[in-house]
C-alpha cells in the first residue's frame, strides 16, 4: 500500500494467520458478493461498514442506491445483522435537504432496515478544504447551498433520528462527534474490537484503541485502501481529490498489480523499492 500523505510504500501481509479481521467499507457491495465466499474459504473473518445515506443524488451521482439497499439486506441474511454497521453518513444540511428532509429520509431507510441491522453510525459532514471547494462548485453550477448549522441544531436533529431508530430496533452511534453522545446516542467505533470479539472470538480478544482523528473511537487497524480510486464521485468525499483521475484509476485497475490504483509495472517497481529498504534495514541491525 502507499501512504496517502507521505507516499511511503508498505507491504501488509494478508495471510489468514496475520489478519485478525477484515472490516470492509463501501457504498455498494453488490460487485463484491461473489468474492466474499472466496475470502471466507481462505479462512478470513470480516464484517461490514455499509454506507447508505439518503442524500439527494446530486451529492453522490454514481451511487446505485436501490442496489445497495437490496445488497445490504442480502448480506444480513448471508451473515447476520450483527455483521453490518449501517452508516447513515454524512448528514449534509442544505437548501435541498433540510431538517424535515432528513427525518423523512432516515425513517424511510430505517423502516426498510428493521430486523436487518442493529446499529446505525452517523456524522455530520466535515468540510475539509477539498470538500469546501466541491461545495462551492456545487453552489456555483447547481445552486445548491450547504449550511454549516449550529451544534444545538445538530444535537436536536440527531436525537430526533435516534428516536426514529429506536422504533425500528436500531441503536445510534456518533462517529467523531462526542458532543452528540448521550442517553440515546453512543460513541461510535467504526473499527471495533468488541464487535470482532463478539462475532469471532468468544474466548476473548486483545485489542488496542488507536484513534485516527479527533474523537475517533476506532480499534488499531491498517487501512489498505487507496485515495483517488473510487468511481462514486461523491461531492463530500475527502479521499478523492480529482474525480476523473479516480474514475480512470478504477477503470484501469490491473488485478495483477499488488498496489491498488497503480499499474503492474509501477507496482513491481514499488515492491522492489520496499524490498531494498528492508534489506538495508536488515543490514543495519
Amino acid at each position: 500500500m502507499v501512504h496517502p500523505f507521505g507516499g511511503q510504500k508498505y507491504i501488509v501481509s494478508l495471510k489468514p494467520e496475520d489478519v485478525t479481521c477484515f472490516v470492509f467499507w463501501s457504498k455498494n457491495f453488490t460487485p463484491f458478493l461473489d468474492n466474499l465466499k472466496i475470502i471466507e474459504n481462505l479462512g478470513h473473518k470480516f464484517y461490514f461498514n455499509y454506507t447508505v445515506t439518503g442524500l439527494p443524488g446530486i451529492f453522490e451521482a454514481n451511487v446505485q442506491k436501490q442496489a445497495a439497499i437490496e445488497t445490504l439486506k442480502q448480506l444480513s441474511k448471508m451473515y447476520s445483522p450483527r455483521h453490518i454497521n449501517w452508516r447513515f453518513d454524512p448528514i449534509i444540511i442544505s437548501n435541498i435537504c433540510d431538517r424535515e428532509f432528513w427525518l423523512k429520509a432516515f425513517e424511510d431507510l430505517a423502516s426498510q432496515f428493521a430486523g436487518v441491522v442493529e446499529r446505525c453510525y452517523f456524522s455530520f459532514v466535515t468540510e475539509y478544504n477539498k470538500v469546501k471547494r466541491n461545495f462551492e462548485e456545487l453552489q456555483k453550477t447547481k445552486g445548491v447551498i450547504v449550511t454549516d448549522c449550529s451544534s444545538d441544531f445538530k444535537i436536536e436533529l440527531a436525537n430526533e433520528l435516534a428516536e426514529i431508530a429506536h422504533r425500528y430496533g436500531i441503536k445510534m452511534f456518533s462517529c467523531c462527534g462526542d458532543y452528540l453522545v448521550g442517553e440515546k446516542i453512543k460513541k461510535a467505533h467504526c473499527i471495533d474490537g468488541s464487535i470482532i470479539e463478539s462475532l469471532f472470538f468468544p474466548q476473548g480478544l486483545l485489542y488496542n484503541e488507536k484513534p485516527t482523528r479527533s474523537e475517533c473511537g476506532c480499534t488499531e487497524s491498517i487501512d489498505i485502501g487507496a485515495y483517488d480510486t473510487c468511481p462514486h464521485g461523491c461531492v463530500y468525499c475527502y479521499a478523492n481529490s480529482n474525480k476523473p483521475t479516480a474514475y480512470q484509476a478504477f477503470k484501469n485497475q490491473d488485478k495483477n498489480s499488488a498496489f491498488l490504483g497503480y499499474s503492474k509495472s509501477q507496482s513491481d517497481r514499488f515492491l522492489a523499492e520496499v524490498q531494498n529498504v528492508k534489506t538495508e534495514n536488515d543490514l543495519l541491525f
